[in-house]
């Protein structure tokens, strides 16, 4: 509700350019408007209760908070229907919520996504465009000269020649830095931006852009693998559908953008390629029993952010852990996101199948 009061707010702005924050602040607070959300009552209420779980409790090891204690990671997840672009509910913190109104990680936070960038940098162009397939074949080998020295894979570990799928599921950099190369990072920019990623700048035009070398918020994360899910058309997401007055006139009616970006043959791959995550790599954990699921894992330099965003047949979603202040990540489970992700898709898919 929170989300759909700022949208709405922000667009009566642009609408009345005149209008200063406080005469809309005023006029959202007294003018008796209905404002139609977007968000599943249900769905929140779920993705309430899994962030306040104790599992999800991180501890700083350097920072401290009013109170002389340590201070604990944090969250942000999107759950969006990626048929309409509806965001169906949204949390912003580990834990009780307390803050009102106030700055939200789902929407606002801009974090380097990490690993979770690769489907959108290199793989979905580059197969909309037919340049790599599922099946391409790239030498995942490190290098001491030349355009990738300096880069390497998470952990040091190498595999040699290995198609896309597999690189995308055990998350390797080398093929998707010869990936990005062999694309173009301009045809990368591009695609990204058509997905509705808005934080990319000339700077980021370089071939570390497919490690995650942006920064990107929570909401666009989720809208853009709904991209993928959604046959390869991005709808704009959105938190309300329409506002009326006190006398029953329509304020405002949200029309959404929607593009195609991708062929619906393309997207059907990228989603294949994605199912492997969880079907043999880092993903195994938030395989959902008879549900499609396809996903990808991120994390930034130094463990600083974990992501996990992915979707299913039914719904999309990205999931976002760390500090405010960034510090590495330490949790014994693995990756937080995930399982925080893990959580609420298993539960709102109760009794569904496909």
């Amino acid at each position: 509700t929170e989300s759909a009061i700022n949208q709405v707010k922000k667009e009566l702005k642009e609408l009345h350019p005149e209008w200063t924050e406080e005469y809309t602040d005023l006029y959202v607070k007294s003018a008796g408007l209905t404002i139609y959300t977007t968000q599943n009552s249900s769905f929140q209420h779920i993705m309430e209760e899994e962030v306040k779980k104790d599992k999800y409790i991180v501890r700083s090891k350097t920072q401290i908070d009013e109170d002389g204690n340590y201070k604990i990671g944090q969250t942000a997840m999107v759950l969006i229907d990626h048929k309409t672009g509806y965001v169906l509910a949204t949390v912003g913190s580990i834990g009780e919520k307390t803050a009102v109104f106030g700055w939200n990680r789902a929407t606002d936070a801009l974090r380097s996504p990490g690993s979770t960038i690769k489907p959108l940098a290199v793989v979905s162009p580059g197969i909309d465009k037919g340049i790599i397939t599922a099946a391409t074949v790239f030498d995942d080998i490190s290098y001491s000269s030349g355009p990738y020295q300096g880069f390497k894979n998470y952990g040091y570990a190498y595999k040699g020649l290995i198609t896309v799928r597999y690189a995308i599921a055990a998350s390797q950099n080398i093929p998707m830095l010869k990936g990005i190369t062999r694309i173009g990072v301009q045809t990368s920019m591009d695609f990204l931006r058509s997905v509705g990623i808005s934080t990319l700048r000339e700077e980021n035009a370089n071939i570390n852009l497919t490690l995650g070398a942006l920064d990107v918020s929570p909401l666009e994360m989720a809208a853009a693998y709904a991209a993928i899910a959604n046959d390869g058309v991005y709808i704009e997401p959105t938190f309300y559908t329409k506002v009326i007055d006190s006398e029953g006139k329509e304020v405002l009616v949200k029309k959404q953008e929607r593009r195609t970006v991708m062929s619906s043959a393309a997207a059907y791959v990228v989603k294949e390629v994605l199912t492997e995550v969880v079907r043999s790599g880092a993903g195994g954990y938030t395989a959902i029993p008879g549900i499609s699921v396809a996903a990808k894992t991120g994390t930034s330099q130094n463990d600083e952010d974990r992501w996990y965003c992915g979707f299913t047949p039914y719904y999309t979603a990205a999931t976002w852990f760390g500090f405010d202040k960034k510090e590495t990540v330490v949790y014994a489970a693995g990756n937080p996101a995930g399982r925080i992700w893990d959580g609420v898709m298993e539960t709102i898919h109760q009794g569904l199948s496909g």
